[in-house]
């Protein structure tokens, strides 16, 4: 079978193991107090620009939203998301069962448009009724999105400034950053994303780690007790170390941006094959998740060799299905898969 199911199928990059196996004797403290940790953090900092920031490192994509929102929202404040959203849309209401509600938005190819953001702001604010509603405490963008489009340098100035005048903060899921930051047609820079962004998180899982987000506070100005509150919610590991080694060695060298350049051109090629062959797609993506409408006899016969995701229902003979390239995604499978289109 050919896996493009998802970006996070495949264990670790070898440099990544290679760091776990060199430390591995170590006598180390745990929780994240440890110096390899420690150094993996002043990597991250510098790698954003921002040697003041507060960085810590979290178990999984799901843990690090729900915490994010739940350690900086009020009791009686929200989190609003475009309605495609992955905490709308794909986290099993982990943010709801913090206690804080997810304030949808229409989004647009998977993106929150500023000029939408500001009216739902401003409306909610000229309601006479808004005490009695659920306050939009954060703005939650994801890059690339749930779709796997990308924000301009201009879109995310947008958004971020909006925030600041209502002063309410922005928070980026990085879940699947590497692969925004290398596509060709990208403008934004890890830099960018550290001045546009409150808070955001830079995706271990899904880009050459076994597991692991670093969520990077860029004005040093994290939550007080940060920590107690991720161990509160079961993001803390006790062998820290696990988490900081990995994200020494994908900080080392630029090898996070190196690894993720290869899930883009193996998406281009794919992308392509299906252009040439008249496939449809659902929605314009230039990252490593391609949307493809298939009739639902072709879908058949993919999937006896394939394995991809199923997406949502087109019409009544269509389904659109995923296709998800990776740091590890092989040429020739990728060869393989469009001799079978």
């Amino acid at each position: 079978m050919l896996h493009f199911e998802n970006d996070y199928s495949e264990g670790a990059h070898p440099q990544v193991l290679q760091r776990l196996i060199d430390t591995n004797d170590l006598q180390l403290p745990g929780y994240g107090s440890d110096s390899i940790t420690e150094q993996a953090k002043n990597r991250i900092s510098q790698a954003c620009g921002t040697p003041d920031a507060d960085v810590y490192l979290l178990v999984g994509g799901t843990q690090t939203n729900m915490v994010v929102i739940s350690s900086m929202l009020k009791q009686v404040e929200g989190v609003v998301a475009a309605d495609t959203g992955h905490v709308s849309m794909h986290e099993a209401g982990a943010i709801e069962a913090s206690g804080h509600k997810v304030l949808a938005i229409p989004g647009n190819n998977g993106k929150m448009e500023a000029s939408t953001l500001e009216h739902y702001l401003d409306d909610f604010f000229e309601d006479p009724n808004h005490e009695h509603m659920v306050f939009p405490g954060m703005v939650y963008i994801s890059f690339p999105t749930e779709y796997g489009t990308l924000y301009t340098k201009d879109e995310l100035s947008a958004i971020s400034s909006i925030c600041r005048r209502h002063g309410i903060p922005l928070f980026i899921d990085g879940a699947r950053l590497g692969y925004g930051l290398a596509c060709p047609d990208n403008d934004v820079t890890l830099h960018d994303i550290a001045t546009y962004a409150d808070v955001f998180y830079i995706g271990g899982t899904k880009i050459g780690a076994l597991c692991g987000e670093a969520v990077v506070f860029p004005k040093g100005d994290a939550p007080t007790h940060m920590l107690t509150m991720i161990k509160q919610r079961g993001a803390l590991l006790a062998k820290g170390r696990v988490l900081g080694a990995q994200f020494d060695a994908l900080f080392t060298d630029d090898l996070y941006l190196r690894i993720s350049r290869n899930a883009i051109d193996t998406a281009a090629v794919l992308r392509g094959a299906l252009q040439e062959r008249g496939y449809r797609f659902f929605i314009e993506s230039p990252s490593n998740q391609i949307f493809v409408i298939l009739d639902d006899t072709k879908l058949a016969e993919l999937s006896q060799k394939v394995i991809f995701s199923v997406w949502e229902r087109f019409d009544a003979t269509h389904t659109v299905i995923r296709l998800a390239t990776s740091w590890a995604t092989k040429k020739s499978d990728v060869e393989s898969l469009i001799l079978l289109l």
